[in-house]
């Protein structure tokens, strides 16, 4: 699914934090996956559609390295990836064996993926420092994938990191991990993201100038009366 531009623009301004409270109030509570942590400093805010990797615990006949050349590989699922989708891999948590190296970093990136997301774990850490692919896993290992996993299939539902996953879903993520948003719910979230954000931001005004939080932190009706007169005044 290819999501509209102004969807993808607006939700690169609101956090994962705001995210997870809109979707707290929707009645969504397990939406932000654990262990995906920036891979590097200074990686930019990344919304896309998910594509999703599903590996399952290594069973030795299949988890070898002539697997790599198989048409079920993480090699022809990187060449089915589409530009702009953020690449969800269901590593089971496990971080003793790395899932992708430098060199499918590489490819990723020359295909304009805008992310990988894995609660598992990366190898050739050095080298994809140096590719432009935003990564979020729980660290690095030296091992490749087939020493712990076995590579099963792409775009079907998988569990990342507690989280249920559907292809198309969209992902967020960003300093404090990567949340997903159910594909029918993305456009209610849309529509309330900007409003939660700002009326944050004037929270924080407020909290600035020595307001007590009861009362303004959730608003009662004295509090929500002044933020609706300061938006009305803007």
């Amino acid at each position: 699914m290819a999501y509209d531009q102004s969807v993808i623009d607006t939700l690169k301004g609101v956090t994962t934090a705001t995210l997870t409270t809109i979707l707290l109030n929707k009645g969504l509570r397990n939406v932000w996956m654990r262990g995906t942590k920036p891979f590097k400093e200074g990686q930019p805010r990344v919304v896309g559609p998910a594509f999703t990797l599903r590996f399952v615990p290594a069973r030795e006949d299949l988890a070898t390295p002539a697997s790599w050349s198989s048409p079920i590989s993480t090699r022809s699922a990187i060449e089915a990836m589409p530009e702009g989708c953020v690449v969800v891999a269901d590593a089971m948590g496990i971080t003793d064996a790395g899932i992708f190296g430098d060199i499918l970093c590489a490819r990723m990136a020359k295909k304009n993926v805008a992310a990988l997301v894995t609660d598992g774990a990366m190898r050739d850490r050095a080298g994809i420092l140096t590719t432009s692919l935003n990564v979020w896993a729980q660290g690095a290992a030296a091992p490749p994938s087939v020493a712990g996993l076995t590579f099963v299939n792409w775009q079907e539902p998988i569990g990342c990191g507690g989280v249920a996953v559907f292809p198309d879903d969209l992902i967020v993520v960003d300093d404090d991990g990567a949340v997903v948003i159910p594909a029918a719910l993305v456009e209610e979230v849309v529509k309330l993201a900007p409003e939660q954000e700002a009326k944050e931001a004037w929270i924080m005004e407020e909290v600035g100038r020595g307001v007590k939080l009861p009362g303004l932190y959730p608003m009662n009706e004295e509090t929500a009366a002044r933020y609706k007169a300061y938006k009305e005044a803007k």
